[in-house]
């Protein structure tokens, strides 16, 4: 069969992995789609990923996205309140320093124990993952990601296939592909959850003095006033 160790492994085209593309007699290339399997919680992803090892599907090339949370092993960066935006400032080389885990990323996407190779390969769990990053010295988050691209089967949280901004910034594209959903009934929550937002008691004080001054500064004072407002009934 074609080899599996090709450029796909590594997130480069896609097109030219042989196993991904059935031909169809015209010469078009007609692509496989991949099966997303959106699941409730991360734990859950653990659990149907020992049973995808249990079956006859256990070597076919996978994927688990999942947050910085679960896969970030940079020592600073994994212990803060707010991982995201410490990543983002990080890669960005905002403080003249840069992630070293994330340039090994492609030590771990193209290590053997995640390419599908019959009779070697197994699925894998974010435990798995995590383990194999931090022996390699390699980021787990940003490798889940490129293997995506040679992914049959891509597992991650419901909200990353419900809330938009997640599967924009996950490049995560759902047009003709499959998706199934786990345990579904708890969809209506999940999508209340995606448009809704949580604000103390503590931020919205602060908000009424910044609109208080706003307001008796005269600085846009008929948009800050029924601003104002809002936040004192809330309170």
């Amino acid at each position: 069969g074609p080899c599996t160790e090709c450029s796909c492994a590594s997130g480069k085209q896609p097109d030219k992995d042989p196993s991904h593309t059935k031909k169809k007699e015209n010469g078009d290339r007609l692509c496989v789609p991949k099966i997303f399997f959106g699941t409730r919680t991360h734990k859950q992803i653990t659990q149907i990923s020992r049973e995808l090892k249990r079956t006859a599907y256990s070597c076919v090339p996978m994927t688990i996205l999942s947050s910085r949370d679960y896969t970030c092993i940079h020592p600073v960066v994994s212990n803060s309140s707010n991982r995201n935006e410490m990543c983002v400032e990080l890669l960005e080389g905002k403080h003249g320093k840069s992630c070293s885990y994330y340039h090994g990323v492609h030590k771990l996407s193209e290590h053997h124990a995640l390419q599908p190779a019959p009779g070697l390969y197994q699925a894998w769990d974010i435990e798995d993952l995590v383990s194999l990053g931090r022996k390699l010295r390699a980021c787990p988050y940003f490798a889940a990601r490129e293997l995506m691209v040679g992914a049959d089967i891509v597992f991650c949280p419901y909200n990353y296939l419900l809330d938009p901004q997640i599967r924009d910034s996950m490049d995560i594209h759902l047009k003709d592909q499959v998706v199934i959903l786990d345990e579904a009934h708890n969809i209506e929550d999940c999508a209340r959850e995606s448009v809704s937002y949580g604000v103390t008691e503590s931020q919205l004080r602060a908000a009424r003095e910044e609109l208080d001054f706003m307001v008796n500064n005269n600085i846009r004072q008929k948009h800050h006033e029924p601003l104002r407002a809002v936040c004192c009934s809330l309170i």
